[in-house]
């Protein structure tokens, strides 16, 4: 108590010093929760390509991918080192989405080979997983529930068709959470609706998928195999694990650093504040520090005075910044939610680390006004006006 006491004699000042920490802190959990939600997607991205070749058209990339002959399927299965190719189709769940920063809602479509290799394995808030026959029918994605209005039993709408929903996932804090899933045949017709009406009445939408992933048998390295796919079947781009790294999370992790260092700069600032107050808190209080030292306070006692009143407005300036941080974020991906957006993750690491983050920079921005206090000398400081 002794210490809040000596913390609020001058309120407005020692408020201000706080609130500086608070919109630190602030910037800390609003930048760090954009950053935290898009390592969140890359995790996800780098275990889902971690042990699989992805094949689509040549000249693809990893944003934009064109149609495919699903008669490649034979020539890719025929590769050695090849366990099982499953085709499938992928394309926006809305046609008239715009650019915008986050993964928009999908179709996926898969003729379901190889599950029972498929590594990445997701789990069901409710209903069961899609099966190969479950025509007309298919499984939400966590965010897209409320969007769809999804119940299991139930039916949802899917660009102007009707869908029976038999499953909706658990949250994975990754793609799948954005991604409504249907089986092939459902998601050729629906992808072939896109193309322009000269194109549309030349193919045969039961030969079209945008992609397939190959499976590897047991000790077959998949940048090896993406390597042969290559080589043995024309006019396909096979790529494995290491092009997500090189395309996907090496940006990422340039932008989450450029996000988490504005955020410090912000907190730094805060961090002068602290040590403006607590310097001035010692000039006032030298006659006080000067009469506790004739007493016989020692050294280490007055810097850990002084040290723990940096650490308290630290503490609740962190504290004050991760509750207003925390509520923005919610307030920001409510908000986002109709454009199917959701940008912001509080992880337990990013509110500890926070809050501990600024407890030390108020104890390390402290120090030099707590050493200063002790190494005043009780005679000059008894005489200090």
């Amino acid at each position: 108590m002794r210490i809040l006491r000596n913390v609020f004699r001058r309120k407005l000042r020692v408020l201000l010093t706080i609130f500086g920490i608070t919109i630190g802190v602030l910037a800390l959990v609003v930048m760090g929760s954009m950053a935290e939600k898009i390592n969140m997607l890359v995790s996800g991205g780098t275990r889902y390509y971690s042990d699989k070749v992805t094949v689509a058209a040549e000249g693809s990339s990893m944003f934009s991918t064109g149609p495919l002959s699903i008669g490649k399927y034979d020539a890719i299965k025929a590769v050695p080192g090849v366990a099982e190719v499953s085709a499938g189709i992928a394309t926006l769940l809305e046609t008239d989405t715009s650019v915008s920063f986050g993964i928009p809602a999908t179709i996926q479509g898969s003729d379901l080979r190889g599950q029972e290799l498929e590594s990445f394995k997701v789990t069901y808030s409710d209903g069961r997983a899609l099966r190969a026959d479950d025509s007309g029918s298919v499984v939400v994605g966590s965010d897209l529930v409320g969007k769809l209005d999804a119940q299991v039993g139930g039916f949802v709408s899917v660009r102007g068709e009707r869908f029976q929903v038999v499953g909706i996932l658990d949250k994975t804090l990754t793609g799948p959470d954005t991604s409504v899933w249907m089986t092939l045949a459902d998601a050729q017709r629906l992808f072939v609706q896109d193309l322009p009406e000269v194109i549309r009445s030349q193919v045969d939408k039961n030969d079209l998928v945008t992609s397939f992933v190959v499976y590897p048998t047991e000790g077959t390295d998949p940048e090896q195999l993406a390597l042969d796919v290559n080589k043995a079947v024309p006019g396909v781009k096979a790529t494995g694990p290491k092009a997500f790294q090189d395309q996907i999370a090496s940006a990422t992790k340039i932008f989450s650093a450029i996000l988490y260092g504005i955020a410090i700069i912000a907190l730094f600032v805060g961090g002068l504040s602290v040590i403006n107050t607590m310097t001035m808190s010692v000039n006032e209080r030298t006659r006080e520090i000067g009469v506790r030292k004739a007493i016989g306070a020692s050294d280490g006692q007055i810097v850990r005075q002084f040290l723990g009143e940096a650490g308290i407005i630290g503490l609740i300036g962190g504290v004050s910044g991760l509750v207003l941080g925390w509520i923005a974020v919610v307030v920001a991906n409510k908000l986002l939610e109709s454009s199917d957006l959701n940008l912001f993750l509080v992880t337990p690491r990013l509110a500890i680390g926070s809050v501990v983050f600024a407890l030390i920079l108020g104890l390390v921005s402290g120090l030099y006004p707590s050493l200063h206090a002790a190494r005043l000398e009780p005679v000059v400081a008894l005489r200090y006006e």
